[in-house]
């Protein structure tokens, strides 16, 4: 297993829409790994193919408590077949816009068809959390962040200190 680059914002790679996976077979199993040791290490709860540079409709999430046993859940090509009229805010976060937290309204339920790790298919009745997160990281998998869900003001906010935070890097590396 290897830990990958996670793209940040602005990165224009995360914008890109992925494509639907033909098969679950050896190397994207690997892919899998690979994202999910790269997600425990960052360390967050899900992560899209796209935000490690790879446009395939893949996730992988694990929101089991820091003490509690590891229960990784994998999606390829997942979609949402039906959510609630209901929304819940939650503070969200992202791998690919680190540091910033902010508030976003979702659908408080969601059931999601997809295939397993396995290339089995699997349907997910998702709340709470995990509802929250699935469509969160099924976002990516269209190019669109979770500050595209903020106001214009808020986002190029966030935006322009991320590209500040990247300039002040490179020219510490040089």
């Amino acid at each position: 297993m290897a830990i990958l680059p996670i793209l940040t914002a602005p990165d224009p790679r995360l914008k890109t829409v992925s494509a639907p996976v033909e098969a679950v077979d050896d190397a994207l199993r690997k892919l899998m790994d690979d994202m999910l040791e790269t997600m425990y290490d960052a360390p967050g709860i899900g992560l899209a193919a796209i935000q490690v540079g790879v446009p395939k409709r893949v996730i992988v999430m694990d929101l089991a408590k820091e003490d509690d046993e590891p229960a990784p859940m994998y999606f390829v090509n997942p979609e949402i077949t039906w959510t609630s009229d209901e929304t819940e805010p939650y503070e969200e976060g992202c791998l690919s816009v680190p540091e910033f937290y902010e508030e976003v309204k979702r659908p408080a339920k969601a059931r999601i068809d997809y295939l397993d790790y396995h290339g089995e298919k699997q349907t997910l009745e998702a709340e709470g959390l995990t509802a929250t997160c699935i469509q969160h990281e099924m976002d990516h998998l269209e190019g669109i962040l979770f500050i595209d869900h903020l106001s214009r003001l808020k986002r190029n906010m966030i935006l322009k200190k991320l590209t500040k935070s990247k300039k002040l890097d490179a020219s510490h590396n040089l």
